[in-house]
């Protein structure tokens, strides 16, 4: 062989020869073919931490680990290879265990002889000290009515009502709330569960919560913790949208809403009063609904009923216990006994409605909603009825609402992507029935463990619409299930999944728009404030990446620039920092919202 390339290149010299032989069996360009991939936000001290290197090639190279302040080297050893399926895009995956590094400090790894660096990150209880705070100012930028971070009063005239005990078209005051995601839609399907999340991160964290914004967002604090100011936001617009005992409004608006990126007090929708007027609100009535082509389905209403319930029986006790507000509690109490019972009236589940597009809220559970509610109406009132109920719902929601037992669903088809209501129940029961609950959750660790193993991410979840919200309700789920039991074999997988979030997956990039601030994370997001404004709001949580079947069949999906992460894709799963995808780079509102407890269990207390 040797001979045949003399041969075949006179005059060449034994010297560049062996230049070329060597570059013969090297990348061109071994920085863009080796690729390192880390939680970019850091972990604790006490965290698995591995990174995951993956290449075209064999590594023949050692990876290093050194801290950032002096490059002083800290650790170097060899990746080990993942036996696991590959990815489909590289053929070979590595990882680089260094959880024996626990000194708090700034560190980066690269590779020892071809310089591939990542970004600088912590290890050390500050490495998510007050982000939680950080994702309330995403939530905050979402407010509809006042917008703190605008600076502006939108969608003032919301709404005229359809489906509701008055004639259609009558005005009733559904202002305030948030907008769900890049549009400016109002959800109580997302909303109530928002508003609950927010609630029992406090109760489960309540000193990791600062106090520096007021109840409208502004500068300056209250003396209420601002996770309590955003979660008011939330309830008081729930006490409008339940403005009687066998009333309850479900949405504000539909994909009429949808003409192009706008500011939110210039909306140009029209909804039959003109541009930047009245808005559509349906009452929810346990019928299917539609004011245009597509109609959705409905078997009752108490997903709604019984997710707002809990909220407002959460609300109850936290205003009366933590800050003393018995004429807040009071009315918070008051709303969660109706709504609870209207839950009971209509069991079943009200969708999101859409106009003309096929695509809305496909919520298909309930139970899971009321056995939250009734768990917490019993830690409210001690009444035994609402135990009993809860029990009831428990085993009836059991793990059939889950997605964590199932490799696919359809869009927010088993929502909330955690039932909340297994942890809310389980401190009132014996230790029969907690074993049962401990159990539900269990059962859905392992499952999505057991999908995580076959691939060299170790990540679980299917790729559907909105995978980072499933992600970041598993991290949840985790979190919960070891208060629950005790158990805590399942940290490493809890830090994978977390890692992901953070750098620790394909594209090498955050899922959080602006975090960390050094780092690779969502910068052309699909949401108004920054196509218009040029505002980049750090905190939103974007939808993430999804199955390409799904993601090349969506309507309107077009890309503004070139694909940066195009190298990088595999020919099933796709995510892409692009104001046209929609489907992958839209901070939602709900899933940020959903990541505070994550945040708040890693933080650090507020002094």
């Amino acid at each position: 062989m040797k001979n045949q390339f003399v041969k075949k290149l006179p005059g060449i010299s034994f010297y560049w020869l062996i230049v070329l032989l060597l570059a013969w069996g090297r990348p061109c360009n071994a920085q863009k073919s080796v690729h390192i991939r880390v939680n970019q936000l850091g972990y604790l001290a006490s965290d698995v931490k591995e990174a995951l290197v993956f290449s075209p090639g064999p590594l023949r190279e050692k990876l290093q680990l050194r801290r950032a302040q002096d490059s002083s080297l800290v650790l170097e050893e060899r990746p080990l290879r993942i036996k696991a399926d590959t990815w489909g895009t590289f053929d070979y995956y590595y990882s680089f265990d260094f959880s024996s590094v626990k000194q708090p400090g700034s560190y980066f790894l690269q590779t020892k002889s071809t310089g591939v660096k990542t970004p600088a990150f912590l290890i050390g209880p500050q490495a998510y000290a007050g982000q939680q705070e950080t994702l309330l100012e995403f939530m905050r930028q979402q407010r509809c009515g006042y917008n703190p971070t605008l600076d502006m009063v939108c969608h003032e005239k919301d709404g005229r009502s359809f489906y509701g005990p008055m004639p259609d078209s009558t005005y009733v005051d559904l202002s305030g709330g948030w907008h769900d995601a890049g549009d400016q839609l109002k959800y109580l399907i997302t909303g109530s569960y928002a508003t609950a999340h927010l609630l029992m991160a406090f109760e489960l964290y309540p000193d990791r919560f600062a106090d520096a914004y007021n109840a409208l967002g502004q500068p300056g604090g209250n003396g209420i913790p601002d996770v309590l100011d955003e979660a008011k936001w939330g309830l008081d617009w729930i006490h409008k949208m339940h403005p009687a005992p066998d009333v309850l409004f479900h949405q504000v608006a539909d994909d009429r809403d949808h003409r192009g990126f706008k500011i939110p007090n210039q909306d140009n929708s029209d909804y039959g009063w003109g541009a930047n007027s009245y808005r559509a609100a349906y009452a929810a009535t346990g019928t299917s609904q539609g004011l245009g082509k597509y109609k959705s389905k409905a078997t009752g209403l108490a997903n709604l009923a019984g997710r707002s319930a809990a909220a407002m029986a959460l609300a109850a006790r936290i205003w009366e216990e933590h800050l003393q507000d018995s004429i807040y509690a009071a009315k918070c109490r008051k709303a969660a006994l109706s709504l609870y019972a209207l839950g009971r009236k209509k069991e079943g589940y009200q969708q999101g409605n859409s106009f003309g597009a096929p695509y809305r809220y496909n919520e298909e559970t309930w139970a899971d909603d009321m056995e939250w509610a009734a768990a917490e109406l019993y830690a409210m009132t001690k009444v035994p009825d609402y135990l009993n109920q809860a029990r009831e719902y428990a085993l009836k929601s059991s793990n059939r609402d889950a997605w964590t037992v199932r490799d696919t669903a359809a869009h927010y088809q088993l929502y909330p992507f955690i039932n909340m209501g297994h942890y809310a129940l389980h401190r009132h029961v014996d230790k029969e029935f907690k074993a049962t609950l401990e159990g539900y959750y269990r059962e859905g660790i392992v499952y999505t463990l057991n999908r995580a193993m076959q691939n060299p991410f170790h990540i679980g979840v299917p790729f559907i619409w909105c995978s980072n919200n499933l992600l970041s309700s598993l991290i949840a789920q985790i979190i919960l299930y070891e208060k629950m039991s005790g158990d805590d074999q399942f940290r490493p997988f809890l830090a994978a999944q977390r890692d992901w979030l953070f750098g620790r997956n394909p594209w090498g990039t955050s899922m959080f728009t602006g975090m960390p601030a050094s780092g690779e994370y969502p910068e052309d997001v699909h949401t108004s404030v920054y196509v218009m404004l040029g505002l980049q709001v750090p905190g939103g949580l974007v939808d993430g990446p999804i199955y390409r079947s799904i993601h090349d069949s969506l309507l309107g999906l077009t890309l503004t620039n070139p694909d940066e992460f195009a190298a990088l894709q595999n020919r099933h799963i796709v995510y892409q920092d692009d104001v046209g995808d929609y489907s992958t780079n839209e901070p939602t509102m709900d899933g940020t919202a959903g990541a505070v407890l994550m945040m708040a269990h890693f933080g650090l207390p507020v002094k």
